[in-house]
């Protein structure tokens, strides 16, 4: 069975076919497509590829309504339609794409994956904010952590590189990209994690703040004139990186910047490497210890420079790094010297094979 995996990122679309062994048959990347060019994008890879027998979907947010893969119809589409305003950079993307599909394709099965999945089961001293107790009985409100997908994959793949069943490990999976989170999974189960009830929690990301003081929101709007909606504006589209630097959410062009001695890019920088470092700590904290950290996502594939930076900062928990390892990694591979603990590892993000391996249990 030929399934068509859909990925409806931040910043761009994602589209994989996996064929019945999940070998990669089609992959296109694609900007993010506004409603207009959307429905032509898919139509024009749904043409060239017939053989397409499902579809899978990377949902952001799936609330406390989802917490396993579901089979896509109106009821569910209604309940993620009421979930867009908690991720209001990816859900609305994501369901475009399942509208789209459905129209041009209305018999072919769409089945949602979601990111807050993998994180459903936290306990609870990790999941629960500590606010009034109406809000959360009456809104649900909690910790529901994100890009579990990718946390997921990292960690099974961290095992098999390690050679070890992921129930053995204690591994700090780090997805860094436009959108960056840390998870701590533990024994196969994420136990914490630093996106929160929405993916505004946690890193400095691109263009993302991350966390900020709850007051720090309500000072600006009470002596800024802003409203919510210029609030929420600023800190999902003009924060992280750009924020900090002034230029674009890009940590390429931030390294580059800094290098030629611009110091508001060695500053946005030095907060986000900081912010990690830090992170990764509170994650080892959860889990009593480490086994492995794990670099994924766009930025942690591709960046030595903060592989190197990032790991230089956790030699307290005996993180090391082997130079001459840690070049242009074009697979999945070991960064520290062979049988040290903990490991580090670097994995290619590819919620495509968790995707596909849920829409496969799902269908039978």
């Amino acid at each position: 069975m030929q399934i068509l995996v859909v990925n409806a990122g931040s910043s761009s679309l994602k589209l994989r076919l996996l064929d019945d062994a999940d070998h990669l048959v089609v992959s296109t990347e694609l900007p993010q497509q506004d409603p207009s060019k959307l429905s032509s994008a898919l139509r024009t890879f749904l043409d060239e590829n017939p053989g397409v027998a499902a579809v899978g979907h990377r949902i952001v947010h799936g609330g406390s309504a989802f917490k396993e893969p579901v089979l896509l119809d109106d009821d569910a589409d209604a309940i993620l339609e009421a979930l867009a305003d908690l991720a209001p950079l990816h859900n609305p993307a994501g369901l475009a794409a399942v509208h789209a599909i459905r129209a041009l394709r209305p018999g072919l099965p769409q089945i949602a994956c979601f990111d807050t999945a993998f994180h459903a089961d936290m306990p609870a001293r990790a999941s629960t904010y500590a606010i009034p107790r109406r809000w959360r009985e009456q809104w649900g409100i909690r910790r529901f952590g994100f890009h579990g997908l990718s946390h997921s994959w990292a960690s099974r793949r961290a095992g098999e590189l390690l050679q070890r069943r992921r129930g053995q490990l204690r591994l700090v999976t780090a997805h860094l990209g436009a959108g960056a989170s840390l998870a701590a999974v533990a024994f196969g189960h994420s136990v914490d994690t630093t996106m929160g009830f929405t993916p505004l929690e946690g890193l400095v990301m691109s263009t993302r703040s991350g966390s900020v003081d709850p007051g720090l929101v309500l000072w600006v709007q009470r002596h800024g004139g802003l409203s919510t909606d210029d609030v929420q504006e600023a800190l999902e589209r003009d924060s992280g990186l750009r924020g900090l630097w002034g230029g674009s959410g890009d940590l390429r062009e931030v390294i580059a910047a800094m290098d030629a001695g611009d110091q508001d890019a060695r500053l946005a920088y030095e907060v986000y490497v900081y912010r990690i470092q830090t992170s990764v700590a509170a994650m080892c904290a959860a889990m009593g210890g480490m086994d492995g950290l794990v670099f994924t996502g766009g930025a942690g594939e591709a960046s030595p420079r903060l592989r190197a930076d990032t790991c230089d900062g956790l030699a307290f928990l005996g993180v090391t790094l082997e130079a001459s390892g840690n070049g242009a990694i074009r697979k999945d591979g070991l960064l520290s010297p062979e049988g040290g603990l903990p490991a580090v590892l670097v994995v290619h993000a590819r919620e495509d094979l968790e995707i596909a391996r849920h829409v496969r249990e799902l269908l039978g």
